[in-house]
């Protein structure tokens, strides 16, 4: 079907279009793989180390038969092929490799498509003309201009000078572009001396060795240049017009782009890709034409010329074909490859050669060769080769390029499935090994043996606190008595009453002595209970003390001392905040104890102020005479002091037990709560069996190191299986616009 160009150039700009938000996607696939493959990555490390931990021979066995490395080379092998289906998505234009063997009019056939001379496309008679690869895109509306990537030193030296030392046997590869300089070549090999081909290649390397300070300084541009169209074969080729050797410079090349206007009407974003003729001896030369077609090819025109007197399908023709055919085997070579039999006239210097295009299409798919189509034209006639050749290329670009990107896409996503299915099924083998092993390690039963044995030790030693507790209950709390005595003792010797010189300097300055009267009241008063504060420390003491013989009695009947680094009273606090929500009495029990406290102002403060009020102005019972001295108010502050002082220490002697029952008191409400209350034994049951291993370190030791290998290869395998879900690798979706 002929398509019009003008609809022929908006398809074209509709399948870029439609290309383009695939990058993204697979953008995302690829880092799928990638955290997949880390994944596994750990996974085998954690393999081998257990594979010296597990003692079970069948355990051992089964680790070693996970073949993850064999996984991360599918893996790798997956990941080169999204970057080529990227790359594909990711250009802007449709693109056209032209190869075929040197002299079979591959520039020719470029020069009549895009209207370039021999000094942009470099043709000759004198063996291999071209020397790199050139892209030649058609843009409208410019003057024709080049674009020249160079090779970096690096690069230089590991993709163009290393093959040839690896392929021919040469030695260590130079390890800077100043001792590839600096040293003599290699001396030729003794095993090339009849060997034609491998001759070829060390003269090749000589090449680059003897012409390296001519072309050298090209090496050090990391940007490309932009040149005129005169500059164009200096880059590009081997020999100028005259087909003298004299250019270098494409020794230094990595990658030439040309920009011009093609002939033909409404081509639209096409680009043609020249390489270098296969059957010099360049080496790595097809390996580089295969990484070109996978990489930055949609379709490929094999160019062929039949040569009179009789020529026939060679075995370098086979081989040409069969290297093309390896660039993108999720394609077959025959959907994306049309062969070009390039007809001569009676004028050309071999005649007119048309019974041998006859003769070769005729015998192509006896020998294997198939392609999309057969196109017999005359590449060196412009005209003939774009109404015969490059219309029906585009055409058959337009209408099955779509078809070929939903195979390639398809082939991709097929191999991603499979790959995925192989991933899901070693570790699926993954996750069974240590079940076995998990099973045999039960480890409930001696955990209910030791756990009735704590509960014993444990509720007894607490019981025996709390009758010892229960016996002092009623008694006086000796270091509490001392307080109190040391406080009453303070409250004599530092009294804060003035003498009468003071007073009567307080009578002057506030005109009376009733007025100083009342001032000395509320100082005396202040004075004298700041001393009680005294007995705030031995209170707080006290519990502490209590508590810590909890937190003893936890460690060591309770095992728990590895539950916390926390001791004495802050203990408690650490233990009642590990002790999950849901187990409600439990907590309760341990929150009641740790936020427990004994003050002077909880206990003692409130019954010590009610004997102070004598020493307040308004409540006082003792007033000045009518005529008052110092004396006399002196008199009175020390009466009411001492009087004050006796109230405080009588009502203190009735409390020296109250430390010792609320101590008491505490700790069997303590007691109550996490030993006696409904159902909190089973609490205790179930906070003990997540920790158990923790609590009983030395009887635990060998099914703890399992469980803990286990799961933490458990673990792993779960983080593998997450990151190989199908939903990761399957997101395309190319559809028709």
């Amino acid at each position: 079907m002929q398509i019009a160009t003008t609809e022929r150039t908006k398809q074209i700009q509709a399948i870029l279009e439609r290309r383009l938000p695939l990058r993204e996607k697979i953008a995302t696939v690829e880092g799928n793989l990638r955290s997949l493959s880390r994944s596994l990555e750990t996974l085998d490390q954690n393999r081998d180390r257990l594979i010296t931990q597990v003692s079970d021979p069948e355990e051992q066995n089964n680790l070693k038969q996970l073949n993850f490395p064999q996984l991360q080379t599918q893996i790798q092998s997956q990941l080169a092929g999204l970057d080529l289906l990227k790359n594909r998505f990711n250009r802007d234009t449709i693109n056209i490799g032209v190869i075929g063997r040197a002299g079979q009019g591959k520039s020719r056939l470029l020069q009549s498509l895009t209207g370039l001379s021999s000094n942009e496309i470099p043709t000759g008679d004198r063996g291999h003309c071209t020397g790199v690869r050139s892209t030649i895109q058609h843009q409208p509306g410019i003057d024709t201009y080049g674009e020249i990537t160079f090779h970096s030193e690096h690069s230089f030296l590991q993709e163009t000078i290393a093959p040839y030392y690896e392929d021919l046997g040469l030695g260590q590869v130079p390890y800077s572009l100043d001792e590839f300089a600096r040293n003599p070549m290699p001396p030729r090999p003794s095993h090339l001396t009849n060997t034609a081909v491998e001759e070829g290649k060390y003269e090749y390397l000589q090449r680059y060795y003897h012409y390296l300070p001519q072309y050298r300084h090209l090496l050090s541009k990391s940007a490309p240049i932009k040149i005129t169209k005169e500059q164009i074969r200096e880059y590009v080729a081997q020999d100028n017009l005259q087909g003298e050797r004299v250019y270098h410079n494409y020794l230094a090349v990595k990658e030439a782009k040309i920009f011009c206007v093609f002939p033909h009407p409404d081509v639209g974003q096409i680009a043609l890709i020249d390489m270098p003729g296969l059957g010099d001896t360049g080496v790595g030369d097809e390996t580089r034409l295969i990484e070109i077609l996978a990489q930055d090819v949609d379709l490929v025109l094999l160019v062929r010329l039949p040569r009179p007197p009789r020529d026939y399908w060679g075995d370098v023709d086979l081989q040409l074909y069969d290297t093309a055919s390896q660039a993108l085997t999720t394609l077959a070579f025959k959907q994306w490859s049309f062969l070009i039999l390039n007809h001569t006239e009676d004028n050309s210097p071999i005649g007119d050669n048309s019974i041998y295009c006859q003769d070769l299409k005729s015998d192509r798919e006896n020998k294997g060769l198939h392609f999309a189509h057969c196109i017999t034209a005359n590449c060196a006639d412009a005209l003939e080769t774009n109404q015969k050749l490059l219309d029906p290329v585009l055409n058959y670009l337009v209408e099955n390029i779509t078809e070929l990107d939903r195979q390639y896409i398809s082939s991709c996503q097929n191999s991603l499935l499979q790959l995925q299915q192989d991933i899901a099924a070693e570790l699926n083998q993954a996750s069974q090994i240590l079940k076995g092993s998990t099973q045999n390690n039960n480890y409930f039963p001696l955990f209910i043996e030791l756990f009735e044995q704590l509960w014993g030790e444990l509720t007894s030693a607490l019981e025996e606190l709390l009758q010892d507790l229960r016996a002092e209950r009623d008694l006086e709390n000796l270091e509490f008595k001392q307080q109190v005595e040391a406080a009453i003792t303070a409250c004599r010797e530092d009294n804060g009453i003035p003498t009468e010189e003071e007073i009567k300097e307080r009578r002057d300055r506030l005109g009376g002595y009733p007025n100083a009267y009342y001032e000395y009241l509320n100082e005396v008063r202040a004075h004298l209970s700041q001393h009680f504060l005294l007995l705030d420390d031995v209170l707080k003491q006290g519990i502490n003390q209590v508590k810590t013989k909890v937190t003893q009695i936890l460690i060591e009947q309770g095992r728990m001392g590895n539950l916390a680094e926390a001791r004495e009273s802050e203990f408690i606090s650490a233990i009642a905040e590990m002790i999950p929500d849901n187990l409600k009495r439990l907590k309760l029990g341990f929150q009641t104890l740790a936020e427990f406290d004994l003050s002077y102002r909880g206990l003692i403060q409130h019954r010590i102020r009610q004997h102070l009020d004598d020493l307040t102005p308004d409540e006082t019972s003792l007033q000045l005479s009518p005529s008052p001295s110092a004396a006399e108010l002196l008199s009175c502050l020390n009466s009411l002091h001492a009087e004050a002082i006796y109230k405080c220490e009588t009502a203190l002697d009735d409390l020296l037990a109250e430390p010792n029952q609320a101590a008491f008191a505490i700790v069997e409400e303590f007691l109550d709560r996490i030993l006696r209350a409904k159902q909190v034994k089973q609490e205790w049951l179930k906070f003990l069996q997540e920790i158990y291993n923790q609590v009983w370190l030395e009887e635990f030791e060998e099914f703890g190191h399992n469980s803990k290998i286990s799961q933490q290869w458990i673990t792993e395998v779960e983080k593998a299986i997450s990151a190989n879900q199908k939903d990761n690798f399957y997101p395309f979706e190319y559809k028709q616009f």
